[in-house]
């Protein structure tokens, strides 16, 4: 079993270097205009009106213009070297960078080999052996590749726990040994995400390709997503627990698009999202538990435009809005519990508008609307239960129906923030 390695950039090109003639000519007309420039410089500051005469030169004099001489012979000797000495160090960095970049390669062989070994311990191998690489990669593109092919480890097929014959001892060994190794390049993902990106050995900043890939578990936590982008488009969530908790979105993309989360527990509790974009564009949450607990919005958008909630539990309790744009434009509430409970909106803009509620339960129990801008503009309330009874401060805008009409059905509001009855 081999890995699909992905595509890279044309190779290297060789180290270019301009002719030698060149160099020394542009050499010396550079040192003979900077000289000029100083002499002409000096005789300005000097104010100097002209060269006094000298009908006979002295020994002095002569002994003068001799010494000028060699030192400008010596001058000139000391370009060439100065010139010769940078050409050998740049062909010798050179040369050992495609020391480094050989021995790269070889060894980036012999790991991802191991990856197609049938033996989970010589796969294991194989997988730090990578990380280990990637540390150790000469250039940054390098350190790409490495990352490249341990995400790309994850896009192999994978039968999931549920989907195992039932009975075969054999089959659920090589199972838990495989999501072992799976587990294992996440945790390494992990432990370089969390290092600051000063760090030699840091990823922040690097791509990292999760599209489609089955997740079963994995930890994230603590991870910090600062640049680059991380795709995990189409990806389904569909059992174990994977670990997001204290994770750190402040630059890059992170893409969530077309995910599944249909069982397990994903947790973004006290995630902090404070810049770049993290989308759940067209998200499908149809079962399990996802946590944003105590998460802090404060920068950057968070999209959640058009997903749909079906089933499971989707908790936002104690969650801080504080000035991010949080998109739930267009989101259908058709199933399961989402809950905003405690959460505190302060600040930022948090959008509800054009967003469907059929079925299920939406609760902001005790939710403090104290600042920023809650829109539920356009929202259809059909069905299901809109609950915001215990909610304190300003009533979101767009909420509220106008000239005395009545509550849609489902929906419960404040005492305070209801109208008055005709």
């Amino acid at each position: 079993m081999t890995p699909n390695l992905p595509r890279r950039p044309a190779e290297r090109r060789g180290l270019r270097l301009w002719p030698v003639g060149t160099v020394l000519t542009l050499t010396f007309a550079t040192a003979i205009a900077v000289a000029a420039a100083v002499f002409f410089a000096g005789w300005d500051l000097l104010g100097a009106q002209g060269l006094k005469p000298e009908p006979r030169l002295t020994s002095s004099t002569l002994f003068d213009l001799v010494k000028l001489s060699f030192g400008v012979v010596a001058g000139a000797g000391a370009l060439v070297a100065l010139v010769v000495a940078y050409r050998r160090q740049r062909v010798d960095e050179d040369g050992a960078l495609r020391d480094a970049t050989r021995l790269h390669t070889e060894r980036f062989t012999t790991a991802v080999s191991q990856l197609g070994e049938e033996s989970a311990a010589v796969r294991l191998g194989g997988v730090h052996a990578l990380a280990g690489l990637a540390d150790d990669a000469p250039t940054r593109d390098l350190r790409q590749t490495c990352i490249d092919v341990l995400c790309a480890y994850l896009h192999l097929p994978y039968t999931a726990e549920a989907d195992l014959p039932s009975g075969d001892a054999d089959a659920r060994h090589a199972y838990l040994a495989l999501r072992e190794v799976r587990h294992t390049v996440i945790r390494l993902i992990r432990d370089h995400l969390r290092l600051t990106p000063e760090h030699p050995h840091s990823w922040q900043g690097h791509d990292l390709d999760f599209t489609g890939v089955v997740f079963d578990g994995g930890d994230f936590s603590g991870a910090r997503f600062s640049g680059g982008t991380v795709d995990f488009s189409r990806a389904a969530f569909s059992g174990g627990t994977v670990d997001f908790s204290r994770a750190a979105f402040s630059g890059g993309t992170v893409d969530f698009s077309r995910a599944a989360f249909s069982g397990g527990m994903v947790d973004f509790d006290r995630a902090a999202f404070s810049g770049g974009t993290v989308a759940f564009n067209h998200v499908a949450f149809s079962g399990g538990t996802v946590t944003f607990d105590y998460a802090r919005f404060s920068g950057g958008p968070v999209t959640f435009d058009r997903a749909r909630f079906s089933g499971g539990t989707v908790d936002f309790s104690r969650a801080r809005f504080s000035g991010s744009l949080v998109d739930f434009g267009s989101a259908a509430f058709s199933g399961g519990t989402v809950t905003f409970d405690r959460a505190r909106f302060s600040g930022g803009m948090v959008d509800f508008s054009s967003a469907s509620f059929y079925d299920g339960t939406v609760r902001f129990d005790r939710a403090e609307f104290s600042g920023g801008m809650v829109d539920f503009v356009d929202t259809r309330l059909s069905g299901g239960t809109v609950d915001f009874s215990d909610a304190d401060g300003l009533a979101p805008s767009g909420l509220v129906p106008s000239g005395g009409q009545p509550l849609p059905t489902g929906l419960s509001l404040p005492q305070a923030w209801c109208p008055p009855t005709r």
